[in-house]
């Protein structure tokens, strides 16, 4: 029999995908489920970004792309990078990819090989583990719970590291959770990594725009170790471009010519009308984004007021992202007539069969004991989700 290559057969499938699907298959019996699994904006591109768009396919830009990107959105991200973060690149330590999924996973495939550790703080994006895995990298996945705001500690990092630690992911604002680290808390892991010259930092920061707490802070601000840091980000959830699929790095230039090399032969330069869309994005009005924060806002304290009316779950206050992340471990054990909750993944599946409604059990974000759910849907949406999720939740016993 033909198998598939042991790369593959190794990989998980993406569980938050498999929930969004799963919540399709019974809407489209006619259930009507409400869908909180999948992380993306409910908003609508910007009509300046999509216009933006349209006049490149009238000009033609039809043809393939540089592979690390056009100059002038490589440009607009140096630009950007200097006006709203304060951090010094050059245009060709840019590579813009097919979203910053991408981007992750060229890095990992650009520094990591066999042997090679990846420090992953718990929880972490479904995504994460899985690259490490496909660049033959080995995960050394480092818990904080709830009590802790899900944030390691530079402790935490320091006793993780061995001589085979080679990169850290770092996610913030997080997802699955929301939580932002701090600059003082950054600057404290900051130090530790300035100990290690070969420890490259990931710092994921798509959710960058989607935060509570004031101005976003970059780990790659510290001076010491700028040179170790590769800042991933793109479009898709600031300015609700989920589905244009642009992201990007801004990294050591050794790295980004790696990366470059990698793309060239696997995907080439992403689709150039969303890159023209793209440069109008981050050269363009902002008004957009602040407008989408504070409606993201407003639903995070909806959420968080309504979910800590349920009995027996423990909720954090996100800070960033549009995730909720609770703790619901108080539910294993627990009974439905014959059904038993013997975990996250039995939890999400009897909401979403029982309650109907889409979430995520959270051993896919390395914390078994937790649930997630978004909050990108409209307020009534919300409404209906949580009070359907608390009575199914009260017929547990």
């Amino acid at each position: 029999m033909t198998q598939v290559s042991e790369r593959l057969a190794s990989l998980s499938p993406s569980e938050t995908l498999a929930m969004s699907q799963k919540s399709n298959e019974l809407k489209a019996q006619g259930i009507d489920v409400i869908n909180l699994s999948v992380g993306e904006p409910d908003f609508f591109t910007p009509e300046h970004i999509k216009d933006a768009a349209k006049k490149a396919i009238d000009a033609n830009f039809s043809f393939y792309s540089p592979v690390p990107g056009y100059p002038d959105l490589r440009k607009a991200i140096v630009d950007k990078l200097k006006r709203e973060n304060n951090l010094d690149f050059t245009a060709d330590q840019i590579v813009v990819s097919n979203g910053a999924k991408q981007s992750v996973c060229n890095v990992l495939l650009s520094i990591i090989g066999p042997g090679d550790e990846v420090i992953v703080p718990a929880p972490y994006w479904v995504s994460y583990v899985e690259m490490v895995k496909l660049a033959e990298g080995t995960n050394v996945v480092v818990s904080a719970g709830i009590e802790q705001d899900f944030k390691i500690t530079a402790t935490q990092l320091e006793s993780a590291i061995t001589p085979k630690t080679k990169a850290l992911i770092l996610c913030s604002p997080s997802n699955p959770t929301g939580s932002v680290y701090t600059k003082e808390e950054l600057k404290e892991l900051a130090n530790v990594i300035a100990k290690y010259p070969n420890l490259i930092v990931i710092a994921d920061e798509i959710y960058e725009h989607i935060n509570y707490v004031g101005k976003h802070e970059s780990i790659a601000q510290f001076c010491e170790i700028k040179d170790h840091v590769v800042v991933v980000n793109g479009v898709s959830k600031a300015y609700a471009m989920t589905g244009w699929r642009i992201g990007f790095i801004a990294a050591p230039l050794w790295i980004a010519k790696a990366c470059n090399k990698l793309q060239g032969q696997y995907t080439s330069g992403p689709n150039s009308a969303a890159q023209k869309a793209a440069v109008a994005a981050f050269n363009g009005d902002q008004t957009c984004v602040e407008d989408m924060r504070k409606a993201f806002l407003r639903r995070r304290d909806l959420v968080v007021k309504l979910s800590k009316e349920i009995p027996q779950i423990k909720v954090n206050v996100p800070q960033g992202a549009f995730y909720l992340f609770p703790e619901v471990s108080a539910y294993y054990g627990k009974k439905a007539g014959d059904r038993v909750i013997s975990n996250a993944a039995d939890l999400a599946m009897y909401l979403l069969e029982v309650g109907h409604v889409a979430t995520v059990g959270g051993a896919a974000f390395g914390s078994p004991e937790c649930i997630r759910f978004s909050y990108a849907t409209s307020d009534e949406n919300l409404v209906e989700a949580i009070k359907r999720i608390k009575d199914a939740l009260a017929a547990l016993k």
